[in-house]
């Protein structure tokens, strides 16, 4: 990679004054897998003990290289191995204590949050996976920095749809057990189709069975820095839109590369990649949806939307990989509702509604992510989403993840407010019609055809 020259480094200090642009996280994953034995109390104070002795130095180092770089790192993150993968030995009943292990890393250590109580039961569900998911939902009420996920479905194995049926049940579980802070558990716990090894954001993050014992990834942010590039080329066509945006995204990877080499040698832990994916916050000025509004539409949801999606998502991807080494991750641009202050006023308006949100997931990055949902939506109707969503990400063989959050005691037109990065969620209205008796059928939809590549 070759060094920063004097232009990219003023580019790069007018991009974090201005811009918002930051570094999203530094995000270690930790092979879990030499912890596993019988004794769950024994296997608590290896999973506490690994956590804490590999990422001792995450937090110092982080501030380290803010202070020398002048870049700031928003998150210090962990995720580890799927904790399913682990506690099936100890036949216990409820993993929670495990989950409780790993907030306790998380307080000692001083990071942000920890990914990784996750299943993957794409295909089928192990005792282990079953165990685990049952104890999502006290698991994320009882602790404040664990996110939890599960992959319900891959283009290679189809829909596991007994598994989506239970994940509906279970968000909805998980909103009632934090009700009084407006279902914020369901806020921290994601379902997956073709969920990714490397992805180092929350609350999605686990790590992969086929990574290193410990690596570095890193996730970049800059929406605003590339709506701010738009702004300096008001009507020109489509071509030097895609043009802009890819060097703009080039600009931001590089910075991330350089975060990540520099964490990866201060640690003493291998690179592992670079997410390119635009991140967006709640702050003024560092929206998606207002890179949208910035290529001519009125607000994000209005016919063309998904349009301007497809562009920006191909364009942040085509600059961003000739910036870095190693590519992964989700890679491109999320849209969550709550997250993302232009989508949350889109919303609010009702220029945005969850089918064209469905709609614009097909060329996204990950899928229908932080959307608050009536609190008394069916656990049926949030499967029914859950299994729409997973088919996109089946049939385009492309990641799709949805976080909804069905808000007790909330109707459309209210609001939920999580705070910091998770923003301020308006209800969303919500389909009225049954899908009960589809979820009921279980069993699991097939791969397409296209799976068949061997």
């Amino acid at each position: 990679m070759a060094i920063l020259n004097t232009r990219e480094i003023l580019d790069t200090i007018r991009m974090i004054e201005v811009e918002n642009l930051d570094i999203r996280t530094i995000t270690m994953g930790i092979s879990l897998l030499h912890c596993a034995c019988e004794d769950m109390v024994k296997l608590c104070d290896n999973v506490y003990d690994t956590v804490c002795t590999r990422a001792e130095r995450l937090v110092a180092v982080g501030r380290e290289i803010e202070e020398q770089f002048g870049i700031p790192i928003v998150n210090k993150r962990v995720s580890v191995t799927p904790i399913a993968l682990i506690a099936g030995g100890t036949k216990a009943e409820d993993y929670t204590p495990l989950a409780l292990a790993l907030d306790r890393a998380a307080k000692t250590l001083g990071i942000d949050f920890i990914g990784g109580f996750s299943a993957l039961v794409h295909k089928g569900a192990t005792k282990s996976d079953q165990v685990l998911i049952n104890s999502i939902p006290e698991a994320l009420a009882c602790t404040d920095f664990v996110c939890s996920s599960v992959n319900v479905g891959s283009t290679r194995a189809g829909i596991n749809m007994d598994a989506v049926a239970l994940m509906g049940e279970t968000i909805k579980r998980a909103a009632l057990l934090t009700a009084k802070r407006d279902g914020i558990g369901a806020a921290k716990l994601v379902a997956f189709c073709n969920a990714v090894e490397d992805n180092p954001f929350m609350a999605g993050a686990f790590h992969g069975v086929g990574e290193a014992d410990c690596v570095i990834n890193v996730g970049v942010s800059g929406p605003g820095v590339v709506k701010s590039a738009l702004a300096r080329k008001q009507n020109e066509p489509f071509d030097v839109v895609a043009e802009t945006i890819k060097k703009t995204a080039f600009r931001v990877t590089r910075m991330g590369q350089l975060v990540a080499r520099e964490a990866s040698k201060r640690l003493g832990v291998p690179f592992g990649i670079v997410d390119l994916s635009l991140a967006p916050t709640p702050a003024v000025g560092d929206s998606v949806a207002h890179i949208l509004t910035e290529m001519g539409l009125e607000y994000a949801g209005a016919p063309g939307s998904t349009a301007a999606l497809a562009l920006l998502n191909d364009a942040v991807k085509k600059g961003g990989v000739m910036a870095s080494g190693h590519v992964g991750g989700l890679s491109g641009a999320f849209i969550p509702v709550s997250e993302d202050a232009g989508m949350i006023e889109a919303a609010e308006i009702g220029a945005l509604t969850l089918e064209k949100l469905e709609a614009m997931t097909c060329v996204c990055s990950v899928g229908l992510d932080m959307i608050a949902l009536p609190g008394d939506t069916p656990a049926s109707t949030i499967a029914g989403i859950l299994a729409d969503e997973a088919a996109i990400g089946m049939i385009n063989n492309k990641t799709t993840a949805v976080r909804l959050i069905p808000a007790p005691g909330k109707v459309a037109g209210d609001s939920v407010e999580f705070g910091g990065l998770l923003g301020r969620a308006p209800i969303m209205p919500v389909n009225k019609y049954s899908c009960a008796e589809f979820i009921k059928r279980g069993g699991r939809i097939p791969a397409p055809i296209h799976s068949l590549r061997n």
